[in-house]
């Protein structure tokens, strides 16, 4: 899975069939807060967007960042993947 991340746009994107994905974020003091998560009309691949959110997972490892998720979906996933755990900043629980 190619992602790019258009820090323009604020947004990490990958390209499925039917279109555009992207995760729409913010970024401070080495925060990333996961925002927003945009899917054209027709997909519902949720396995596709778990897959998704682990690549953006690692990309967060590697940049050493923490992550806050703030969309209900993202909440999820960290409950799913308890592994992804220790990305979260001190105090936020789930």
């Amino acid at each position: 899975m190619e992602i790019k991340d258009n820090t323009f746009a604020r947004q990490f994107e990958t390209i499925v069939d039917e279109g555009l994905v992207t995760v729409e974020y913010s970024f401070q003091e080495k925060k990333i807060f996961l925002t927003k998560i945009n899917v054209p009309d027709d997909f519902d691949d949720e396995i596709f967007i778990s897959n998704l959110l682990k690549n953006i997972m690692a990309i967060a490892i590697e940049r050493k960042f923490k992550v806050v998720p703030i969309l209900p979906k993202i909440v999820v996933f960290f409950k799913k993947n308890p592994v992804y755990k220790e990305l979260l900043p001190p105090g936020i629980r789930l």
